[in-house]
Parts: structure tokens; sequence; C-alpha cells
């Protein structure tokens, strides 16, 4: 008898572990926009130390060992038919495609700022992307960094890092940035970016240009709606949390009003047999928390369970973002829990291939020379 089969549409950071959780019980089909793994995490570190960030977060899918059964299609999505089980997608070579399903699964994410994008990239082309981004940066005397979410803050604290000298400067809309993380992480992570010489700004709410989509670094003024003067730097990070959910190919019906994916306690999408969703695009909870709190195992069950007639665990989400903000500093990587305490892991470099390639991947290969 043929196994069921499953197709990930989006093989991002919870896709990705999603296919490695189930390719060992049936046929995995998984649809990405790109060549590898290039995840939205960690924004500060990918701007200031690129190579280092790689290490972790951008990784091709033949390097995955648990990925070794997976069918791989190069492409981007374009539509969907629930009651035909197929979904529509387009490949690298621009040709029409369509792949059946017993189980679809949802991750194609969210667009945000000019590092999460939806488009079909070649590996050249991240790699453009990403040093352009790192290039301008470096090359700036001041930076700028709009925003109070984890992106801001890290990339205001790394850029201080690695750029002593720079004038950095970290404008957030409230009287205190991350908001949606227990009120200790920031007064934790305030300390270190006024010893490194940040300029925080509090009460401050950019007035986005019009048309403008917040998708690249700019030069010149920020004008602001809270009636402060205008302020200018050299490079200004627009990382203000403008997400938009990759869903433009699914019908209304699926989706809230936000144009997320809606969701049951089980991670199942409503009206829709045999289909599940998860990460950002994945209407949850109001912080849309599937991804950061690990559901990508629990939603592998769930899939399985649904195919064989078992019984299925409801996804129950932490009630504040948790985990690390910063990224490794000096080769510490702390970790915050939901109630705000840090967990500091030394010697991450060394630790990170048990913790993460082997223990969270089940095992990565050497990376290829690029």
């Amino acid at each position: 008898m043929s196994r069921p089969r499953v197709v990930i549409a989006g093989l991002g950071d919870t896709g990705l572990l999603t296919a490695i959780h189930l390719a060992k019980h049936v046929d995995v089909v998984g649809i990405s926009s790109k060549p590898g793994l290039v995840s939205g995490q960690e924004l500060g570190l990918r701007l200031a130390r690129p190579r280092e960030w790689a290490r972790d977060y951008r990784v091709s899918f033949d390097r995955y060992r648990r990925l070794d059964g997976v069918r791989i299609v190069h492409g981007t999505v374009s539509g969907v038919d629930f009651g035909a089980r197929r979904l529509e997608l387009t490949d690298s070579a621009g040709a029409a495609r369509s792949e059946s399903y017993d189980a679809l699964v949802i991750s194609t994410g969210v667009s945000n700022g000019f590092w999460r994008t939806p488009g079909l990239q070649t590996d050249d082309e991240v790699e453009a992307g990403i040093t352009a981004a790192h290039e301008r940066l470096a090359a700036a005397d001041s930076v700028l960094v709009l925003g109070g979410g984890a992106a801001a803050v890290s990339s205001a604290l790394n850029a201080a890092t690695a750029w002593p000298g720079k004038r950095v400067d970290l404008y957030f809309p409230g009287e205190h940035a991350l908001p949606q993380h227990h009120r200790r992480v920031w007064r934790t992570l305030r300390g270190r970016l006024e010893r490194l010489g940040v300029g925080l700004h509090p009460h401050h709410r950019a007035r986005v240009p019009e048309g403008f989509g917040c998708d690249e670094i700019t030069t010149g003024p920020v004008e602001w709606s809270t009636g402060q003067p205008a302020s200018a730097a050299d490079a200004v990070l627009w990382t203000i949390g403008r997400v938009r959910p990759n869903t433009d190919w699914l019908p209304g019906k699926v989706l809230d009003d936000g144009g997320f994916v809606a969701v049951d306690d089980y991670l199942r999408v409503p009206d829709a047999p045999g289909v599940f969703a998860i990460g950002d695009v994945a209407a949850t909870d109001p912080l849309r928390n599937s991804a950061r709190s690990r559901a990508d195992g629990l939603l592998a069950h769930n899939i399985r369970a649904e195919l064989t007639g078992g019984s299925l665990k409801p996804f129950v989400p932490a009630a504040r973002r948790w985990g690390s903000v910063v990224g490794p500093q000096r080769n510490v990587l702390e970790i915050f829990d939901p109630a705000g305490r840090g967990y500091p892991i030394p010697a991450w470099s060394a630790l990170q291939p048990f913790i993460v390639w082997r223990g969270i991947y089940g095992g990565v290969r050497k990376p290829h020379s690029r």
C-alpha cells in the first residue's frame, strides 16, 4: 500500500521542522520559494554578522539528513482546490504544476520588511540581498532603527556591537520596547543598549511615506506622527512590524479579517478537510505563537492522527513571546522564558551543533563551499 502524501506549502523554519517530523511516516512534498532555509529569525545578527548568521539560519535543504526522503519543489504556490485536494504551483522554470495531497500544511509565513519576502529566489539572489544590506549598514556613519519589537531591538544592539563608532538610535512608539515580552526582558536589554551608547527614544511613531512598503533601507529624514521634529540618519531600518500574510493564493473563506489562516485548537483549517496551518501565517492566537512555541511536533502528531483516526492534541499558545531576542553575543546565547528570566548558554558555537543541528534537526551535514 502506498503511504499518505503530505504537501507542505512553505519550508521556512516551521515548515521545515514539520517535514522532518513527518518524513519517516508519510510521503512528504515540500514547496519552497528559496533553494534552502532562509530564516526570518535574528535580523540583527544577519545585518551585523551575516557569515555567523548564515551558519545557523541559511542552510541548503540537502544538508538535512532527515529530508533525504522528502521531495522538494523550488517554486511558488498559486492556488488550491480543497475539494480535489490539489495544490497549484509554478516551479522555478516557470511551468505550472499541481500536487495532490492527503493532507496539506500551510506554512507560507509572512512578508516583513526587506528580510522576509515571498518571491522566488536563487541562491545567488539570496546571497546578494544579504550582502547588500550588511554593506549598507557597514558604510553608514549613523543608523536609525524604527520599531519596538525584537527585530528592532536586535538590529540596534547588534549594529552598536559590531560598529562601536557608529551613532545608533532606536525609536519606538510606546513607553518601552518589546511590549509582547515580559517587562523584565526590556529592562535587561535596555541596560545593555544604554551601555553600548544606543540612543533610546520612546513615544516616537514614524509616519510611513505614502506608497512605501517598508521593504528597503532608506536614507533621509523620518517624520513623526507623534509631533516631534524629523530625524535623519545615513541608514534607516523600518522594522515596525508591518507583516503581511503570504495568503494571496488562498480563498477568503479560510482567512480571518487580517488575511491570516483561521485554525481550530488542533491547527486544522475549518471547512477544508485535511488542511492544517502553522507558523506566522496561522491565526492561532493574538501573537500567532505556534512557531515560537515549537508546535511543529504537535502538528506532525495531529496530521498522522487525522490520517489514521487517532486522537489529536490541542495547541496551547504561550501568553507572551519568549526565546532569543538579540542572538549570540560573545559566544553566549541568552534565552528568555515567558516570565522574562534569561538563561545564558555559554560556548554557544561549540554547543550549537549538538543542541540545534543534532537535537532539533536530527543531523545536519557539513556546509558546501560557496
